[in-house]
């Protein structure tokens, strides 16, 4: 689900020292307010002149009043700026009684007084703002020094709004845990007691009978039923599979919506092999793509950092466009720096590259073979995902730490045809990045998705405190 309404609410905290620079602070922070007008998905809120003087914070007792402003507007970040000097102790203190994600910047100095009088000081000012900020260990970004006007303001501020709505997501996410990981798989094995220490995020476990279940108590009358059949089918350019497939495949979408809702879940971790297909007669693998385009992150294989990861970056680019759950699953046969990012077809059907097909299928039977009525394999997307810049982000952690891999490249054309959901995937040096993954204990899962989020990742990192690994 793309949600064009999605807006991120941060706290604007103007600080100011100096009584004689009032005027000049109360442009600064107007100048402020209306670059920030401009950035998608922020909505920047601050005191006014009936919270406190001129609308800024210098002291004590405007700090206090600051911060019950906020809470009250239910701020999930806090942008710091010196509109002066600025006062760094009332700065310090909302950070700290606040505990969000938080940025600092200076702006620059204004124009020069005929009686050689500096009007600002801000960027002399912002290292103690910097310095409060570090003694009291809050984990903070810099913006920089500059004014709200310049393209460099609004693309680091805007920067820190996608790592805001992240950080929003992230912690405290509830995650679902649909079945157990294939008994093979060690690889996905996860700490449920590290997440909820570090990040106050808890793992809702439901077996996957309870889903099988409520799919298979679904009314064949069920008024949601049609609607998600035509939906499913909608979204296929060649449709593979028979109709008792795909009123299972609407049952078992619509009864983890249900589950879903229920338990108010940012995410999933699915058993989606080898006991789906035996104990209900389908592949979630389409279910999944529909779930995450619909704003549920899936992952595969109940891979519960996955899930997390997508969850990072649907959020970081505020819901603008989804994640694919990829498998890193081969080096191109001629091209050295050129990988395979595939599953076996649980991409989002919006991924796919303009004006080519998508399948709704069985990844082994031909599609030329007849459809047995028991089609325990079919309900898979085949298709390529569009070209053009990616990043991929992998979460891990290894006694108590955790750690996220970074990587960008692009989505580039390829006749190769395979089966699934693919895509090829060049990046500027795969044997480091493969040396990367194996050497530092990265899995086979990442999470990928369209555009340039390097630099939100590594603020999301820096704020939470997860090491980046950049390769």
């Amino acid at each position: 689900m793309t949600d064009s309404a999605y807006k991120v609410r941060i706290g604007f905290l103007p600080s100011m020292r100096f009584p004689h620079s009032h005027e000049w602070c109360r442009q600064m922070r107007q100048r402020t307010l209306d670059a920030a007008a401009r950035i998608p998905g922020l909505e920047l809120v601050t005191p006014d002149e009936t919270v406190t003087p001129y609308g800024v914070v210098q002291n004590d007792d405007q700090a206090q009043a600051a911060i019950a402003f906020y809470k009250e507007q239910g701020v999930d970040g806090l942008l710091i700026g010196a509109m002066d000097f600025g006062d760094e102790i009332s700065a310090a203190t909302v950070a700290q009684a606040l505990g969000k994600p938080t940025m600092l910047f200076s702006t620059k100095e204004g124009p020069a007084r005929d009686n050689g009088e500096r009007v600002s000081d801000a960027f002399c000012g912002t290292l103690s703002i910097g310095v409060a900020l570090r003694r009291r260990r809050i984990p903070f970004v810099f913006g920089g020094n500059l004014f709200p006007e310049e393209d460099e303001f609004r693309a680091e501020v805007g920067s820190f709004t996608s790592v805001v709505s992240a950080a929003k997501s992230f912690l405290g996410a509830r995650i679902g845990q649909i079945g157990v990981r294939p008994e093979r798989f060690e690889t996905v094995a996860y700490d449920e007691k590290a997440l909820l220490r570090k990040f106050g995020q808890r793992v809702i476990p439901v077996e996957l009978s309870e889903v099988v279940r409520a799919a298979q108590a679904m009314q064949d009358d069920d008024p949601r039923l049609p609607e998600t059949k035509q939906s499913i089918l909608g979204e296929a350019t060649v449709v593979n599979i028979n109709d008792r497939t795909l009123t299972l495949t609407a049952k078992f979408e619509l009864a983890i919506k249900d589950l879903v809702a229920r338990r108010q879940l940012a995410g999933l971790g699915l058993q989606c092999w080898p006991a789906l297909g035996p104990s209900y007669g389908i592949a979630a693998c389409s279910t999944m793509g529909r779930l995450t385009s619909q704003g549920i992150m899936a992952a595969c294989e109940v891979d519960i950092l996955g899930a997390l990861d997508m969850v990072t970056q649907y959020n970081m680019v505020l819901r603008r466009t989804v994640p694919f759950f990829i498998d890193w699953t081969i080096q191109h046969r001629t091209r050295d720096n050129t990988l395979l990012a595939w599953h076996c077809g649980n991409g989002p059907t919006v991924l796919r590259k303009p004006g080519t097909d998508v399948t709704l299928r069985n990844r082994r039977r031909p599609l030329d073979a007849p459809i047995p009525e028991v089609d325990a394999g079919a309900g898979l997307w085949e298709f390529t995902v569009a070209e053009g810049p990616v990043t991929i982000s992998r979460l891990v952690e290894y006694d108590g730490e955790f750690k996220m891999l970074i990587a960008s490249g692009a989505v580039v054309e390829d006749p190769a045809k395979e089966r699934g959901t693919s895509a090829w995937v060049e990046v500027a040096n795969l044997k480091n990045l493969y040396g990367t993954l194996v050497e530092e204990g990265f899995l086979h899962h990442a999470s990928m998705i369209h555009g340039d989020l390097r630099k939100p990742l590594e603020q999301f990192c820096k704020l939470m405190g997860i090491k980046v690994i950049s390769a």
